[in-house]
């Protein structure tokens, strides 16, 4: 999407709620909203936040133009007072978030939101466009260099991505979570991450034969001379060729480190095996073994237990379009109301699924790290006031079965506080960091949970609990909405 301004990226209703706000001024109270997710997708144990450089970008650009004004009164759908105002609107409250790159479970604030109603209301959609996608394609990757156990993965996805914006965000969530690099260059140029590439089977069409293709292509590129074996025959024609081809280029002096093949088609565990044992023998131990062609972490995990010798991986479309589960469950409810008073009253939306209720106030979330080996003991969900700190113990319970109860002792646990601010009255306060460098911290991120939370199948849940303060209020506010449901019903 080329402009910068996205204001209009949004549902309908949030603009005719904002005009309902508008209109009655008395009911456009600040508020606090968080978006926030249930459940972790492709079944795992973690998801990883990002999408946060763009939604700042995104509030940065959060005005109504003249053309976006034009348009809304062209719907007959708003007054001209509140198209005067939105003319005029800017973002006055503050934003919150959980930093890029960072792991996060289900139900805790993933952005927090403190505004007025009626712009909190407007951001809701891009919001949750913006996070739910971002995170989604981080926390596929994640699995699949997972999966990988130390061996490259390449992001290969652009062509069978949902729309360039999802091709490009897509790419960057997958080198913040664990890729080496893209082959889409507009992501290389617009957040400086490596970009990388081989060449197609028409290259090798192209030419009277295939030797002669791999040739032109290793004198052109000597550094990076990966070379896509299956074209006709991968072991009576490919390899052979590719041998030739790094011999010949060893000869004249111009073979650089970064060479090898590329598999695409076949049985990759067998292919790969009897590839490896030719390049072997004819003294080219240290040729890359690389390999596409619909691969994801369960493939992956897959070839690794069957002895595939492939030790760089390019993953494209079950990657970039998180093929076997395309979406990403991320809500944004409203959990507080400012009173008269300038005080936070808590608000609770009820439901028949027991999930689906609501953690109501002003919230905050510490991270317990297990000490000393310094891995995820818990998520704690407390309310703003809330301060809790190493020097004293902390007892953690689960608040589906608050029986179940853990005490931490001083020098046993660490804890970090999580979300950091990106807007304060409306201005920014966050400066995001260079993609790379958000890489680096989210494999540092990964590297505190337990193996058993990042297995692929069945892991073990990160545990997210509530203070006793924000589990009491809850279940106060429960009490008092069924004490008046039961009044309604008497009467």
């Amino acid at each position: 999407m080329d402009r910068q301004n996205l204001t209009l990226l949004t549902d309908l209703y949030e603009l005719t709620m904002m005009q309902g706000y508008f209109k009655n001024k008395e009911e456009n109270r600040t508020v606090i909203f968080d978006a926030f997710y249930r459940t972790n997708p492709f079944g795992g144990g973690y998801t990883i936040m990002c999408g946060v450089e763009q939604l700042v970008r995104y509030v940065k650009n959060l005005y109504f133009s003249s053309q976006d004004i034009e348009y809304l009164r062209n719907l007959d759908i708003f007054d001209p007072d509140f198209l005067d105002y939105l003319a005029d609107f800017k973002f006055t409250g503050d934003i919150y978030a959980i930093p890029e790159g960072t792991l996060m479970f289900p139900r805790e604030p993933m952005v927090k939101v403190i505004a007025p109603i009626a712009q909190a209301q407007l951001m809701e959609t891009a919001i949750l466009n913006i996070i739910n996608h971002q995170s989604l394609i981080a926390a596929k990757a994640a699995r699949i260099c997972y999966a990988a156990r130390g061996d490259g993965v390449m992001e290969f996805g652009l062509r069978r991505a949902q729309g360039p914006d999802a091709g490009t965000y897509g790419a960057r969530a997958a080198v913040i979570a664990g890729c080496v690099g893209t082959s889409n260059v507009l992501c290389g140029e617009l957040f400086d991450v490596p970009v990388k590439g081989t060449h197609a089977h028409s290259w090798i069409m192209s030419f009277p034969d295939e030797l002669t293709a791999f040739k032109t292509y290793g004198e052109l590129y000597p550094n990076a001379c990966i070379l896509l074996a299956d074209t006709y025959d991968t072991i009576k024609s490919g390899v052979p060729n590719a041998i030739k081809t790094f011999q010949y280029l060893k000869d004249k002096g111009i073979l650089g480190k970064g060479y090898g093949i590329r598999l695409d088609s076949g049985d990759l565990a067998y292919i790969s095996k009897k590839a490896r044992k030719m390049l072997d023998e004819a003294g080219f131990p240290d040729a890359i073994i690389s390999a596409s062609n619909d691969l994801d972490e369960h493939l992956i995990d897959s070839l690794k237990s069957q002895g595939a010798t492939i030790t760089s991986w390019g993953v494209g479309t079950n990657l970039i379009t998180a093929k076997d589960n395309p979406s990403f469950g991320g809500v944004y409810k409203l959990a507080a109301i400012q009173d008269d008073k300038g005080n936070f009253v808590p608000k609770i939306k009820l439901s028949e699924n027991t999930e689906k209720v609501t953690n109501p106030g002003n919230k905050k979330i510490y991270r317990v790290y297990n000490e000393p080996e310094h891995k995820i003991q818990a998520d704690l969900i407390c309310l703003e006031e809330e301060v809790f700190k190493e020097s004293d113990a902390i007892t953690l319970f689960d608040p589906a079965e608050p029986w179940k109860k853990t005490k931490l002792h001083p020098g046993e646990f660490s804890l970090r506080e999580l979300m950091v601010p990106l807007f304060k009255n409306g201005k920014c306060v966050y400066t995001s960091p260079k993609t790379m460098d958000i890489r680096a911290y989210c494999l540092k991120e990964q590297d505190t949970l337990w193996e058993e939370s990042r297995r692929l199948v069945n892991p073990h849940q990160v545990y997210v609990d509530l203070s006793q303060k924000l589990y009491d209020n809850k279940l106060r506010l429960l009490d008092e909405i069924t004490e008046q449901k039961m009044r309604m019903a008497e009467s």
